[in-house]
């Protein structure tokens, strides 16, 4: 393995096992490490190297050459002692990019004061996705930031077969048409002159409550 080039994920439970799935999908190696002998076998021939081992010890993460990786995620949730010793160990040991998996806010709290920049809520973030999807009328969800979203959805009456440049949908609903999917013809960005049909889908970006609000219009 070229450990310059693949990540280490730590704890194969449902979010670290789904992100390292995803990882080899897409071309990455990976070294998985959990402290479960089943959950290392059930893991055998689908990642490049899986290992069982106990993250909390540094001796241990050296044997496996973790410091040579150069991206490495704690994806470890049912031992928050554990999932923070192993979060400062990989600090220690001087790895540039440590994703950490958060299960509360005073958790990741925790981790961001030890160092660890990029903090994770797999749970949390889902939850309000899902919120998001169940009060409006949207086809996906995406938060960007905290008052920032991504929003799949069909154009709303109001704008259909109007040039999005005369729509003033910006103006009067503070949000944009950033792109859309016409039926056979696949994804296109969005211009002035852009004439929208009710069977497109499109992907509007603004405030949150704005998306939500516009999403809801028929």
């Amino acid at each position: 393995m070229a450990e310059e080039d693949a990540i280490v994920v730590i704890g194969l439970g449902r979010f670290g096992s789904a992100l390292a799935l995803e990882l080899m999908a897409s071309g990455s190696e990976v070294l998985g490490i959990d402290g479960d002998e089943e959950i290392v076998q059930a893991h055998n021939g689908l990642l490049t190297h899986v290992v069982r081992a106990d993250s909390t010890k540094e001796e241990t993460l050296r044997q496996l050459s973790v410091p040579d990786f150069s991206s490495a995620v704690v994806a470890i949730g049912g031992d928050i002692q554990a999932n923070i010793l192993t979060a400062s160990l990989l600090l220690k040991l001087g790895i540039p990019n440590i994703w950490a998996k958060a299960v509360s806010d005073p958790h990741g709290e925790i981790l961001r004061q030890i160092g660890v920049k990029h903090v994770i809520y797999p749970e949390k973030d889902m939850g309000k996705r899902v919120a998001h999807l169940v009060r409006g009328v949207m086809q996906d969800y995406i938060e960007i930031d905290e008052n920032f979203a991504l929003v799949k959805t069909n154009p709303p009456q109001e704008i259909i077969g109007v040039p999005l440049g005369k729509s003033s949908v910006r103006t009067i609903h503070g949000i944009t048409v950033t792109a859309f999917n016409r039926p056979g013809k696949g994804w296109s960005y969005t211009t002035l002159d852009t004439t929208l049909e009710a069977d497109d889908v499109i992907l509007i970006a603004g405030d949150v409550r704005k998306v939500e609000s516009f999403s809801r219009l028929r």
